[in-house]
């Protein structure tokens, strides 16, 4: 009876994380669990784990080399496959084989389509337009719900859209409070861009006092601390873990605000 109502009680609580509108139908949890070098048995449980405590956004790559163990996870969880956010990711050397890569990680994810595909950076010049021009007919085939691009520039944006047409929706790029740019922030809200940042922990001094103060004044971690600070931001969060607890404090971030402040003094570590 214990373990249905913890599963009930998630299951509210992954109802409740804000969602970002890609596209009419297509809402991005703002909270997402992101499994890179996370590989084998250690990728299935831990994308069971996540999607036990409520995650229902799950980001993977090509190259990350984990989506069987992704789709597997899914698949046993019980979770509704229409519950679930799923992102995938297009390295640039498969540049030209843009079907064949897409239905290598469908088959692999077990799904019909991704909610989400990502060039993963850019390809060598000149090869972006091609690349993107070939997501949008997959799209438009059923293979992908919406599509995007990963640690882009705005001029690499601008260039998409003015040869094709089309702006991605999402543009995933590293970002900690140390590369906190908010002309890039500004560019791609002008674009109507959402970002999302990763390496967020990675790349921050999680000792530092001046993080170690504001977490101890809102009785929280120092990891919730920036992770609230990325969403105060209007940035997407994919935090990636191997381990329960953690899982659930990322996923709690939404229990308190920073103020002014605390926003400002984060911006300037």
């Amino acid at each position: 009876m214990i373990a249905r109502y913890r599963l009930r009680q998630y299951w509210a609580m992954a109802h409740e994380i804000p969602t970002a509108e890609l596209a009419p139908g297509v809402q991005l949890p703002t909270i997402g669990f992101g499994t890179w070098q996370i590989t084998g048995a250690s990728a299935y449980e831990s994308t069971r784990t996540a999607l036990d405590v409520g995650y229902r956004h799950i980001d993977t790559a090509t190259m990350y080399g984990n989506e069987a163990e992704i789709g597997r996870a899914l698949r046993d969880s019980g979770v509704d496959r229409s519950d679930v956010f799923i992102t995938t990711k297009l390295p640039p050397s498969q540049a030209g084989r843009e079907r064949q890569t897409i239905e290598a990680s469908l088959k692999a994810l077990g799904v019909e389509f991704v909610d989400l595909w990502l060039i993963h950076w850019p390809p060598s010049r000149g090869k972006s337009v091609p690349v993107w021009a070939a997501f949008q007919q997959l799209r438009d085939a059923g293979l992908t719900r919406t599509i995007g691009v990963s640690n882009y520039d705005a001029a690499l944006v601008d260039e998409l859209t003015k040869e094709t047409g089309e702006t991605p929706v999402v543009n995933q790029v590293s970002w900690s409070p140390g590369e906190h740019d908010e002309k890039f922030l500004a560019d791609m809200r002008d674009r109507r861009v959402v970002v999302e940042g990763y390496s967020s922990l990675k790349n921050t001094p999680l000792d530092d006092p001046r993080l170690v103060a504001i977490a101890e004044a809102h009785g929280v971690t120092v990891p919730q601390v920036v992770l609230r600070w990325q969403l105060h931001h209007d940035i997407v969060i994919i935090p990636k873990s191997t381990h329960r607890d953690r899982m659930e404090q990322n996923l709690s971030v939404f229990s308190f605000s920073l103020t002014t402040d605390e926003l400002a003094t984060i911006g300037s570590l």
